[in-house]
């Protein structure tokens, strides 16, 4: 181990400052956080430090390092360009046995400025030993993206209820297990949710019942995968699809999204194809339902958003109704998501003042829509599971009044490596695209706004046009 981590408390603790520019601004920021009382030595500064001097939330001294103005401090840093100004300082420091950080100079360091993730009273420290701060930088990023921005309210109401539950529960092995439950189940979940007085409700309830032979209680996400890309998942998805016992997964999952559920969860495949269920509807309910009231953490994972022509409605109706609890994370929707990798802007001050969305599933030899409200101009329209009733569907709204020379396109498998876009026109599309072996999931745009797609795609190669 290069150097021993530890927590400096330095609340109301004196620290030196030695230097006023960039560079000392944002060791300033960090010292000022942890409530040091700060001293800066320079004899000029820059406009931030200049600010803070003049509204008092520091001490300015403008003149010239000297080593006596260590004296009665606890740190010292050393934030200068004049090699010399920072050698002198962590001299004045090793003579007075003080810890002392000399910025970018790790051999005249004692202590270092780790990369930090900082959910108060949660800190977490990355550092290399000064090795590569830049490195340390970017793994931090990485711990923040996992790890959920209220993790401090969780730790915060764990100390106001930490001396009930060690008075209530006496045994430590079951104080653990206690606040295991409560850090890993319904309790954090509604922390993280925004719901603070409920997650109380909760932990009274659970204390309250703590020794007792009591069943446990499941709990249903319903998650939303998002079109295919698994960077698109938000991170309470990925949260939650970490934590679940078994996931109840749609068709539209892309294999990548599928892949970070957690490794040890049940899955069960209810997806559904055009015209056949392997799964009917009420049976997917009745799972849900029966999983959680069997104490399980249930996923219902589907692909795009859960309330956009995903039947999550009907399926929280149905827990709402046998009093199961639930939560809703929303995901990217396919008309996003497919319209975004395609190059191709929904909405557009010059082509386009609405969108609409429409399923284009056909029933036997038709696509049975409001054709009329649908040709409306300045609009674009966008058609989700379209592919069997493509030509259908251009073929009316032609009927109906949409100039046949309207641009339209088809994105296959939309946001994947794979995906591919077919653009033409109305009249042409359904011809191009039966020329191509094109599979399911897929999505039509139709509008003046997919001309934009010959300067803004981005995503993948030249799709045949």
């Amino acid at each position: 181990m290069e150097a021993l981590p530890l927590f400096h408390r330095l609340r109301g603790e004196t620290c030196v400052l030695v230097g006023a520019g960039k560079l000392a601004a944002r060791k300033l920021e960090l010292l000022r956080a942890a409530g040091a009382c700060v001293r800066v030595i320079a004899p000029q500064c820059c406009a931030e430090i200049e600010r803070l001097a003049a509204s008092d939330a520091l001490i300015l001294i403008r003149r010239r390092f000297r080593a006596a103005d260590l004296n009665g401090a606890v740190l010292a840093v050393a934030a200068t360009s004049t090699p010399a100004v920072n050698r002198a300082v962590h001299r004045a420091a090793r003579v007075r046995g003080m810890p002392v950080n000399v910025v970018d100079q790790p051999e005249l360091c004692t202590v270092t400025f780790p990369a930090i993730v900082d959910r108060d009273p949660v800190c977490l420290a990355i550092g290399s030993g000064g090795a590569a701060p830049v490195l340390a930088r970017m793994l931090r990023t990485r711990i923040e993206a996992l790890l959920p921005e209220r993790t401090g309210e969780l730790a915060r109401l764990a100390r106001e209820y930490r001396p009930a539950v060690r008075a209530h529960i006496g045994d430590p092995t079951a104080r653990r297990a206690f606040w295991e439950q409560v850090f890993s189940g319904r309790i954090a979940e509604s922390i993280y949710s925004g719901r603070p007085d409920a997650a109380r409700r909760e932990l009274e309830a659970l204390l309250a019942s703590a020794g007792e032979d009591s069943a446990p209680r499941g709990e249903v996400y319903l998650v939303g995968g998002g079109p295919g890309d698994p960077d698109l998942l938000t991170f309470r998805a990925l949260r939650l699809m970490q934590q679940a016992d078994v996931v109840l997964y749609d068709r539209l999952v892309s294999e990548p999204v599928l892949a970070l559920v957690r490794r040890d969860a049940e899955r069960v495949y209810v997806g559904k194809r055009a015209g056949t269920h392997a799964v009917p509807q009420p049976d997917i309910n009745a799972q849900l339902i029966a999983h959680a009231r069997a104490g399980r953490r249930v996923l219902r994972l589907k692909g795009g958003d859960p309330f956009i022509f995903g039947r999550g409605g009907e399926e929280i109706e149905q827990l709402a109704a046998a009093g199961i609890p639930f939560q809703v994370v929303p995901g990217i929707t396919a008309a996003s998501g497919c319209a975004s990798y395609a190059g191709i802007p929904l909405t557009h001050r010059d082509y386009a003042q609405a969108v609409r969305f429409q399923t284009g599933h056909r029933r036997g030899d038709t696509v049975d829509l409001d054709w009329e409200a649908l040709a409306r101009p300045g609009q674009t329209l966008v058609f989700y599971m379209p592919l069997e009733g493509l030509a259908i569907i251009c073929e009316q709204l032609i009927r109906h009044g949409l100039p046949a020379t309207l641009p339209a396109a088809l994105v296959e498998r939309g946001t994947r490596p794979e995906q591919q876009v077919f653009s033409a026109t109305l009249a042409t599309l359904a011809e191009l695209v039966a020329r191509h072996r094109v599979h399911a999931p897929t999505l039509l745009i139709v509008g003046e706004v997919v001309k934009l797609r010959e300067r803004l795609a981005w995503f993948e190669d030249r799709s045949p046009t």
